[in-house]
């Protein structure tokens, strides 16, 4: 299967044609990356003195922006350089919803935003654990925020302004890795979900289906010899380019980059066109059991 959709919008406020939404929810639901290779973000004159890799603290991968609560998380640096990233990621986090509720349309009632990242760190030489080497093939599950079954879709953008690509890999589809991994995954321990929402550990109750992602996450990323035998696809994102993708569906490493802005959002599968390919669907497909 061609792993990419083509999509030649140039404007973050543009209106699709109803056929148009419906291959982009056709190619994503289908686990395709639509790539967007003229819509860029524009950087004002500003903003060119936050390309600065020591911007971000060192325990974090990521500078998180919450544009509800107006707050920055995983920044270390000074009032000014704070001020400038939020205007930054609040203009580009209402560009890139404008944007999807346009392609998405049918979407609209359901898909709900999530965090904005500005991501300035050079990947390819960058030390972590094994769990959060994104180097590493895996599909996105989030160890303190259980999604419950929603889906993650992402929209990415290079901005770098080296001109330097953001390389990827794809691997198997994910049929095929919950296929592997889930026969090796136990049952969570009972009360165990209420107990790590109680601590504080989580912020909502996880459910089986996120034991499983979870477990499927670090498995896959843990496992060196399926990191270095499975096949995969090497993909690159130039400058100036945008891509959207289901994070919980497309199994993928970010091999190397830097300077990257990333926006997310939840999507339950019961809004989608075609629910049974929901990672939720499959797995309780491959197990014979309700997984939320």
């Amino acid at each position: 299967m061609d792993i990419f959709s083509i999509c030649t919008a140039a404007a973050w406020d543009i209106e699709f044609k109803q056929h148009e939404q419906e291959n982009a929810i056709s190619d994503l639901e289908s686990g395709k990356i639509i790539f967007c290779p003229q819509l860029s973000f524009n950087i004002d004159p500003s903003e060119r003195m936050l390309f600065i890799p020591y911007l971000i603290n060192k325990k974090t991968k990521n500078i998180s922006f919450n544009l509800k609560k107006n707050h920055l998380k995983g920044i270390k640096t000074d009032q000014k350089h704070q001020v400038c990233l939020k205007l930054m990621l609040a203009r580009f986090s209402e560009q890139a919803n404008c944007f999807m509720s346009s392609l998405f349309a049918q979407y609209t009632n359901s898909l709900t935003i999530g965090r904005t990242s500005y991501r300035p760190v050079q990947i390819r030489n960058r030390k972590t654990s094994a769990r959060k080497d994104d180097r590493r093939l895996h599909v996105d599950a989030f160890a303190a925020n259980p999604n419950q079954g929603h889906r993650i879709v992402r929209l990415f953008c290079n901005i770098n302004p080296y001109g330097e690509h953001r390389v990827w890999h794809i691997g198997e589809s994910f049929e095929e890795v919950a296929q592997r991994f889930l026969p090796k995954i136990n049952k969570p321990i009972p009360g165990s979900a209420k107990f790590l929402y109680w601590l504080g550990i989580t912020k909502s109750i996880r459910t089986h289906y996120d034991h499983i992602m979870l477990k499927i996450h670090d498995s896959m990323k843990l496992d060196m010899d399926y990191q270095k035998q499975v096949k995969y696809k090497e993909i690159s994102f130039p400058p100036g380019t945008s891509w959207i993708v289901s994070t919980d569906q497309v199994s993928h490493a970010a091999i190397s980059g830097q300077y990257l802005l990333e926006q997310t959002f939840y999507l339950p599968p019961t809004a989608m066109a075609n629910p049974k390919s929901a990672p939720l669907h499959i797995l309780e497909k491959l197990s014979g059991h309700c997984l939320t």
